[in-house]
């Protein structure tokens, strides 16, 4: 059975690479634009991620905002929630991890490193 993933960014561009990959790599995939279209789609709950990928600056609610909102979320509260994105600031990634981020990459970040995380974050992918 195939690992499910959730990825969140406004960048067209980046969530069709990203997906490709990870398909290429057997995992089911789907995606949002921004926070409130991942929040919305993930309370509908008609895809039930293994993994939630989220970017930080996007627009209408950034990738922090939705890791609080979804860890305030009893089917959210311990699903591994990785932050991607271009923030390298120590001061991001304190706040990510302080709202419940399980780990933070720094884009750009290769299919293969990005797939061997992935791995190391869902036991059996």
């Amino acid at each position: 059975m195939s690992k499910k993933i959730f990825l969140v960014d406004d960048s067209a561009t980046m969530l069709s690479t990203l997906k490709t990959s990870l398909m290429m790599n057997s995992f089911e995939v789907d995606t949002a634009c921004d926070g409130v279209d991942a929040l919305t789609k993930l309370k509908a709950g008609s895809f039930k991620p293994d993994l939630i990928i989220t970017d930080v600056n996007m627009p209408n609610m950034d990738g922090l905002e939705l890791v609080k909102n979804l860890r305030s979320l009893p089917a959210f509260r311990f699903m591994p929630i990785l932050i991607f994105t271009t923030e390298s600031q120590a001061a991001k990634r304190d706040e990510g991890k302080k709202l419940g981020a399980t780990g933070w990459l720094v884009k750009p970040t290769s299919a293969p490193t990005l797939v061997g995380i992935i791995k190391e974050v869902l036991p059996g992918a």
